[in-house]
This record gives C-alpha cells, sequence and structure tokens, in this order.
C-alpha cells in the first residue's frame, strides 16, 4: 500500500477521532458500514453495464431497482449537513436491512446497524475522502491492505476482552497446520478474522505463479528501512516473513468462499470480519454472530454437527458460563471458557482434521480433574503434535499472561497408526522485545526471531510422519556450559504419568551447574575461619556486659 493511501487512512481515522468517535472498534465498523455502501455502488456499476451488454451468466440482477436508486452511494454522496446523516441513518441503512430476500449478506450486515457519526462535517468529510476510492480497480491485496492497517488500531487496544493475535503467531500458526484449498477452516471466536484471512492468504499464495514475500513487520517496516527484502535477509537471517499471491491457480472461487467459517459474540466484530474478508475478496464467507459455547447461543443444527478440517483460534480466556448454557455436546464438564473452547475445537474437529489453538499456560497442567480429564482424552482421541511455548510479553501491551499453543489432528480413522511422542518448542523471542514496550507497542528484535527456526524444526518433523520430533529427550541433563535448548520431545507414557502435565518446564532438558574446582578441605577451613571469629566476637560482647 502506498503512501499516499496510508495518509487518506489516516485522515479518516483522525477526522474521526477529532469528531468523538474514539473507540477504534466503533469508529472501525463506522467505516466498514460506509466502504460496503461504496462497494455495493460499484458493484451495481458492474452490473449494470453486464445488463446493457445482454449479459446472461453472472449476476445481472440490479440491487437498486427503479425507485431505490435512491439509496445509491452515487445518488446521496453529494448531500450535506443533517440531510446527509439523516437519509443515511434513516433511510439507507433500513432499505440495506430490508433485502433479505434478494440480498441476504447485505441485509445480515446492515441489521441493527446504527450510524454513529453524529457530526454531519465529520460524516461528510469521510464519505469525501472515501469517494475518492475506487475499490473495483485495486487488486485484492490492496483492499486488504487498506483494511488491515485499519486494524492496526486495534493492535494496541483490549476491548471488552477482545484483542488481535499479533501477525506472527498467527503466521505461524496457520503454515503448520497448511490448508488446502478445499478443507473447511473455522475460527469459534473470530474477532475481526485475523486467522480465516491469513488462512487465505496462504492458500492464494499456494495457487499463485508469482509471490510476492513481504517481512512481518509490514511493507512500511522495510520503506522505512530503504533496503529491498533480500538485502535485509541477508543482514537479518532470522526475519521472519509471510507470502502473498492474487491466487490465480485457483480453479473454483466459490469452493474457497465456501469453506470459510466464523463465529463471534458481538455484532460489531462480526461486522467488521466480514468487511475485512471482503476486502480480502471473499464475499461469502459464512460468518454467524453466535456464541459457539452455548445451547442458547444462536447456532443452527447445522452448525451443531458441522465437523471442519483446520481449526485456528485464539479464543478468550477470562471468565465462566452458567452451567445451564453450557452445550451438553462438549466433553468437559468444566465451566471455565479455556477448557469449553478446547473442547468445542476437539468435538467440531473432522477426522484427518488439524487445530492450532493459544491456551494460558495454566491449562497445560492444572490440577483440577477438568483440567486432567481434558488432557487425557486429548491423548486419547487424538494426536499432539507439538506445544508450542510462547513468550510472556507476546501479548503486551494490553495482557502479560503466559501462553502456548496446542497443536492436534484427529486420526483419519480409528484404526490409523497413533503417534507415541509429544514436541516440545519454547519460543522465547517472538521478533519483539518480550520487555519493552514503546509508543503503545513492543520494540521489534527481528535478528532474535525463534519462529522461523521453528517452522524449519517442524519441517522436518512433518517430514518424517511427526514420528520423531527434532530435539533432545526430556529432562536430559546437559554438561555446564551447553546451549539452552529450544525444542525437545517426551514420550505419551511419561506424560500420563504425570497426569497429562503438558508444561513445557515439566519436560525441558537442564544444563547442569558448573562443579566448583576448589578443594573441599580447603572451603571447610574458611567456614571454620569465619565461625571463630564470630564466637570470640560473641565472647567479648559477653565479658564487656559482664563488667
Amino acid at each position: 500500500m502506498n503512501p499516499q493511501l496510508r495518509r487518506r487512512l489516516d485522515h479518516i481515522t483522525d477526522t474521526l477521532w477529532a469528531g468523538g468517535v474514539t473507540n477504534p472498534v466503533t469508529y472501525i465498523e463506522q467505516i466498514s458500514y460506509l466502504i460496503f455502501l461504496k462497494l455495493l455502488d460499484e458493484e451495481e456499476s458492474d452490473r449494470e453495464l453486464r445488463v446493457r451488454l445482454g449479459a446472461t451468466g453472472g449476476n445481472a440482477k440490479l440491487l437498486f431497482a427503479a425507485q431505490a436508486e435512491r439509496y445509491r452511494w452515487s445518488h446521496w454522496r453529494f448531500k450535506s449537513g443533517n440531510a446527509l446523516r439523516d437519509f443515511i441513518r434513516d433511510e439507507v441503512f433500513p432499505y440495506m436491512a430490508s433485502l433479505a430476500r434478494d440480498e441476504p449478506e447485505v441485509a445480515e450486515y446492515f441489521r441493527d446497524a446504527v450510524l454513529e457519526i453524529v457530526d454531519p462535517n465529520v460524516l461528510k468529510q469521510v464519505i469525501d475522502e472515501l469517494d475518492g476510492f475506487e475499490f473495483r480497480k485495486l487488486g485484492p491485496d490492496v483492499k486488504g491492505d487498506i483494511f488491515e492497517y485499519l486494524l492496526v488500531h486495534l493492535g494496541s487496544s483490549s476491548l471488552n476482552g477482545q484483542f488481535r493475535t499479533p501477525r506472527q503467531i498467527r503466521a505461524f500458526m496457520v503454515e503448520m497446520l497448511d490448508p488446502d484449498l478445499g478443507d473447511s477452516i473455522f475460527d469459534p471466536a473470530c474477532g475481526t478474522a485475523g486467522f480465516l484471512i491469513d488462512a487465505v492468504d496462504y492458500l492464494l499464495a499456494k495457487y499463485s505463479d508469482h509471490i510476492s514475500e513481504y517481512p512481518i513487520y509490514g511493507e512500511d517496516w522495510l520503506e522505512k528501512k530503504g533496503q529491498t527484502l533480500a538485502e535485509i535477509k541477508a543482514s537479518i537471517p532470522k526475519l521472519q516473513t509471510y507470502r502473498k499471491g492474487a491466487g490465480e491457480k485457483i480453479p473454483d472461487w466459490s469452493l474457497l468462499e465456501a469453506s470459510v467459517f466464523g463465529t463471534d459474540v458481538s455484532r460489531q466484530m462480526v461486522r467488521i470480519s466480514m468487511m475485512n474478508l471482503v476486502l480480502h475478496g471473499i464475499r461469502h464467507a459464512r460468518l454467524k454472530r453466535a456464541n459457539s459455547l452455548s445451547d442458547m447461543g444462536g447456532l443452527s443444527e447445522d452448525d451443531l454437527r458441522r465437523r471442519y478440517k483446520v481449526i485456528l483460534a485464539n479464543p478468550p480466556f477470562a471468565g465462566q458460563l452458567p452451567k445451564d448454557s453450557i452445550r451438553a455436546d462438549l466433553p468437559t464438564n468444566s465451566k471455565k471458557s479455556e477448557l469449553l473452547f478446547l473442547s468445542l475445537m476437539m468435538f467440531h474437529l473432522a477426522p484427518g482434521g488439524r487445530c492450532a489453538v493459544v491456551v494460558p499456560e495454566g491449562l497445560l497442567f492444572g490440577s483440577t480433574g477438568a483440567h486432567v480429564d481434558l488432557r487425557k482424552k486429548l491423548f486419547s482421541d487424538f494426536d499432539l503434535l507439538a506445544v508450542v511455548s510462547l513468550p510472556a510479553g507476546v501479548f503486551k501491551p494490553y495482557a502479560g499472561v503466559k501462553t502456548a499453543v496446542l497443536v492436534f489432528r484427529r486420526p483419519a480413522s480409528e484404526s490409523a497408526a497413533r503417534l507415541d511422542k509429544v514436541w516440545f518448542y519454547e519460543v522465547r523471542n517472538d521478533g519483539y522485545d518480550p520487555d519493552k514496550v514503546s509508543g503503545g507497542g513492543r520494540v521489534e528484535t527481528p535478528d532474535k526471531s525463534d519462529i522461523p527456526d521453528l517452522l524449519a524444526q517442524w519441517k522436518i518433523y512433518k517430514s518424517g510422519g511427526f514420528k520423531n520430533p527434532p530435539g533432545l529427550v526430556a529432562n536430559t541433563l546437559l554438561p555446564h556450559g551447553s546451549a539452552e535448548p529450544n525444542c525437545w520431545w517426551a514420550t505419551k507414557e511419561k506424560i500420563g504419568d504425570a497426569d497429562y502435565n503438558l508444561g513445557a518446564g515439566q519436560w525441558k532438558p537442564r544444563v547442569t551447574e558448573k562443579v566448583s574446582d576448589e578443594d573441599p578441605r580447603e572451603l571447610v577451613k574458611e567456614v571454620l575461619a569465619d565461625y571463630r571469629q564470630v564466637v570470640a566476637g560473641l565472647e567479648k560482647l559477653l565479658m564487656e556486659l559482664a563488667e
């Protein structure tokens, strides 16, 4: 995305902020409404052209037929003042929400939508700025980058317990699962759809002839360096990158769109997710506002029965659900959200499916019956491929909880051969300083990131059918002076004997302390000399007190 686009986006967000729309979730939601209206107007122009040319294929049905023309962006964008604000609020939004039969996705997007930009002059400025964008002339990469740039404003905010999973974490989780075209992809707590977007981008790159590579810190970071990516990688071998492509080799785009599923309890988050996916070229994702943990959360029978090949999530950790609200089909009796979400993913994973989920470290070694039983079920019904320990500061500045990523798969059949080892990897540095925060974000340390090594070791592990994990045997004692290991493995039998404790520290190899080369007799003599000196002092003090 070029600097001019960034300046225009900054101007929009600055204008909204100055106009009193200061909650990042709210102003991104408000911008998404307006972007959607602009997109619909551009799409209508394309449909009009197809109608004039007599096209019979594709979607040639008009969105704004006859009397509904006045609801098009191009018809009302010239209004100003209260007339503009009132028309959008009282007529455009209700019209869009009324299209349930003809355009159900549009209707769902605008259901219960509220225009919260109350200052008509601020609204006019934002509309004028967005009117300069011709979204149909921008590729999915640029459109997606526009919305991702806006979502950066959520990066330093934790609102109602919601915050975005950092890109470097999402990227390695997606790469470890390696989704393919035709895999159903699900996030049960999708937030802004970061995992879904990254999975789509991964697939597009996989099915592209022309692939671009970017540093995990974004294009801006590269521009500021004033070097090419090749030059940067030569000087920083540990730099984590990600790939993007147009997906021109995908044979059926509708198959990709139909494979993306997500739920979230917040309607605001679902709207933001929808817009994020639309701008990345995924118009027909299966997103739903629902509580995926609850029998009364808005899930259909199909939702409850569906199984997925790829599940990616960083669900909320805090909180408990009332017992009567929890789905009866989940394989846990706990009320804790972190156990419920893990059990949900275990339940919905299809045979041969893979899951990567962020969990609080306490879930790995918690000693309650619910913790132990769920970990035992994870071992008995699934292949636990990896436990990736993350730095404590990965979610700073808004959370300091220590977390890990569990990567597991459901065997393709009950008779499939099972793995007998679990791999552990400790990420001590994720490309950012674990302690320092500056300017509302963590300080970058691209030369220290462990994630590229994690992925390199994972590829070795995967190429051997996950039978021979890289690294040392659990609890190995290493000679003094040895480098602290990043990865090790333990047998399922040993882990089972320890109440299925998955804490990385439980199994980590230890570097022995340096053995003193001093003569122990000399050490004893020194201690005795010190002791005699203390005794002499006490005897002298006693004599002085007796005088």
